[in-house]
C-alpha cells in the first residue's frame, strides 16, 4: 500500500531554503523564508531588482508553494544611475539584446523606475526587453505597457492551445481548459505548481493569433503517493 505525502509548511521551508541556497543568483543567507499554508513569505535584503527576482522564480519553482508573497527591500545607494544616466544605461540595452526589435520599444524613466510601451509582434519579445532592463543596475521596478501587434483571425484557436498543452510533458491537459473570445484567451482550472501555470501561459501566448492571455489558471499542489 503506498502512502501518501502531503506538503507541510516545515517541508515546503525547508525546500525554499534549499532551493535559494542553490540559485547562483541569490544570496541566500540575507533571505528570511516564512510558510503558513502553502504561502511562503520572503523577508530582508536584496542587492538588485534581477537578484530579487530570480529569488521570487526559485520559490516558484518548489513543490508545494501555492503563493509567494515578496516583501524583499532593495538597498538605497547615491552611487546608482538614474534618470538621463539610467535612461541611455536602457536605450543601449534593449539595442544589444537578441530578440528585442529595439525600433518598437520606448522607456520612460522616473528616477529609478522604468516604464516599457510600444508594439512588438511576439509576447515573448515583450519578455525578453523587460527582462533585459531588469538586469541594469540602478532599475528598481519596470514596468512594461508593451502592446503586440493586431493578430490575425483562425477558428481553431483553443483546439492548437489544447494541443499544445497536450503535447507538453509536464501539463495534464485534463485540468486545465481554454476559452476563446475573439483574439483573447482565458485559462482555467488547476495545475500542480507555478512552473506547470507558466508553461501552460507559454503556450497561449505562442499562438500567431493571441493578443491577450487571461491567466485564472489556480496552484493546488497535489499529494505524492
Amino acid at each position: 500500500m503506498n502512502a501518501t505525502i502531503t506538503f507541510s509548511d516545515l517541508a515546503v521551508r525547508r525546500a525554499v531554503e534549499a532551493e535559494l541556497a542553490w540559485t547562483p543568483d541569490v544570496s541566500a543567507p540575507a533571505i528570511g523564508v516564512s510558510v503558513e499554508n502553502g504561502v511562503v513569505t520572503l523577508t530582508g535584503e536584496v542587492a538588485t531588482l534581477h537578484e530579487r527576482i530570480a529569488a521570487v522564480d526559485a520559490v516558484q519553482r518548489v513543490a508545494g508553494v501555492r503563493t509567494v508573497a515578496d516583501e524583499l527591500s532593495l538597498p538605497s545607494t547615491a552611487r546608482e544611475p538614474e534618470g538621463r544616466r539610467l535612461a541611455a544605461a536602457i536605450d543601449a540595452i534593449l539595442a544589444w539584446t537578441s530578440g528585442v526589435p529595439h525600433d518598437g520599444i520606448h522607456a520612460q524613466v522616473d528616477g529609478h523606475h522604468v516604464v516599457l510601451s510600444g508594439t512588438v509582434e511576439w509576447d515573448a519579445q515583450r519578455a525578453a526587453a523587460k527582462r533585459a532592463v531588469e538586469r541594469i543596475c540602478g532599475v528598481r521596478s519596470v514596468e512594461s505597457r508593451i502592446e503586440l501587434t493586431r493578430r490575425p483571425a483562425a477558428d481553431d484557436i483553443a483546439e492548437q492551445i489544447a494541443n499544445g498543452i497536450t503535447r507538453n510533458a509536464i501539463l495534464d491537459a485534463r485540468r486545465i481548459e481554454v476559452t476563446v473570445d475573439g483574439d483573447e484567451v482565458t485559462l482555467t482550472g488547476a495545475v500542480s505548481s507555478w512552473t506547470e501555470r507558466r508553461h501552460a501561459t507559454r503556450i497561449a501566448w505562442a499562438s500567431p493569433h493571441v493578443r491577450m492571455v487571461h491567466d485564472l489558471l489556480r496552484v493546488e499542489p497535489e499529494a505524492i503517493r
